[in-house]
């Protein structure tokens, strides 16, 4: 388990399904975030340097993460952050532990496109959307995640209109 941030508050920048492309309007809604979180679905790794340029990253490949340069990148990771274990895994159906169990606070998915912020039994279950491509009528989107209080929050953050 990596350790992202250590203080007890952190603004943590969420994101997932870019698919090779990094928006200018990405660099603007991650500027000041303590750490990002990619949940998979990269596309290229000029993402990676994009995104390493505006705070430290930690990401998880996804299905289209196939060539030689994600060979690096795990499929999961547990990185804890201002005091919460947080989870990445890029599609939820390949989640093969029981959050609760495990000790996480946080599991982090991409992979539907579909942005979903909820807590269920304890467990704050985050999709930040698709920041990529536009699928369907999807949004284009990524989540900030404020961690200190005694709940996490999350905010959408639309980065193209619908």
């Amino acid at each position: 388990m990596q350790k992202a941030a250590e203080t007890m508050n952190a603004r943590v920048g969420v994101l997932s399904d870019t698919h090779g492309l990094v928006r200018p309007e990405i660099r603007a809604a991650l500027a000041g975030v303590d750490c990002i979180l990619h949940a998979g679905d990269i596309g290229s790794p000029l993402v990676i340097d994009e995104l390493e340029r505006l705070a430290p990253l930690h990401i998880i490949r996804g299905n289209i993460d196939t060539a030689a340069w994600a060979a690096r990148i795990p499929e999961t990771q547990t990185v804890e952050v201002a005091g919460k274990r947080i989870y990445l895994i890029h599609n939820l159906a390949w989640l093969e532990i029981d959050p609760k169990l495990a000790g996480v606070d946080i599991v982090v998915s991409g992979h539907s496109h579909r942005p979903l912020a909820e807590n269920r039994d304890g467990i704050y279950w985050l999709n930040p959307g698709s920041a990529g491509p536009r699928r369907f009528t999807l949004p284009i989107c990524l989540s900030i995640l404020q961690l200190g209080g005694p709940e996490p929050k999350s905010e959408l953050i639309h980065l193209v209109p619908e």
